[in-house]
């Protein structure tokens, strides 16, 4: 009998879903399920929230609401990939293209990596080629989102902002993103230090150390 993993791809098949592109130990769902570690922020509204660029750039900077809603919007319509199984297609999402922000600050060339800092003292660790220039597509490697299917974020999917990395498992996707730095090597984030991976590439099921 075929297992629920077997029968959730031929169920792609049957709809004219090419079922590469579903990585290996993932199941299609047309679902958004929620996954995050501690509570979800309150914002009241966002007259004090900033956002700050820092580490290895000429220029550091420290972004308020509107400052960062007034460079280029940009969007993404990707396929997106959970490390506790789901992947769901077709995903769209609208917000300011990594290079955007890049173009503020003049990243030195010794960086290599950016760490994502959010809420709570969350991180993520992203190797910079990941996050600056285009996909295949022509669409932009990385968005700093704040809106989803045509709507600003839900509290539980990062409101108001978020990193949108769609190449590597969702974790690197930080949720209610605060600032990002620059760095001249690779360390671990928050889940990294936990046992994820530390790059996560879903096709190579890169979802915990020694993957």
């Amino acid at each position: 009998m075929a297992g629920f993993f077997d029968r959730n791809r031929k169920s792609l098949e049957e709809r004219g879903i090419d079922p590469a592109r579903l990585p290996p130990g993932q199941y299609f769902t047309e679902r958004f399920p929620v996954l995050h570690a501690g509570s979800v922020p309150v914002y009241e509204d966002l007259a004090d929230w900033d956002f700050k660029v820092f580490g290895l750039v000429e220029r550091e900077r420290t972004l308020s609401w509107d400052e960062l809603r007034a460079l280029p919007a940009a969007e993404a319509t990707v396929d997106i990939h959970c490390v506790t199984k789901w992947s769901k297609f077709d995903t769209v999402w609208r917000g300011v293209a990594f290079d955007a922000m890049l173009d503020l600050v003049s990243v030195d060339p010794s960086a290599t990596h950016v760490m994502w800092h959010s809420e709570y003292g969350f991180t993520a660790n992203v190797p910079l080629d990941d996050v600056r220039g285009v996909d295949e597509q022509g669409q932009p490697r990385c968005l700093l989102a704040y809106e989803f299917d045509g709507r600003p974020l839900e509290p539980e999917h990062g409101y108001p902002l978020r990193a949108f990395v769609p190449r590597l498992y969702f974790w690197k996707s930080a949720k209610w993103l605060r600032g990002v730095e620059f760095m001249a090597a690779d360390a671990p984030g928050f889940w990294e230090r936990n046992g994820y991976h530390m790059y996560g590439d879903p096709f190579l099921e890169q979802r915990y150390w020694g993957d």
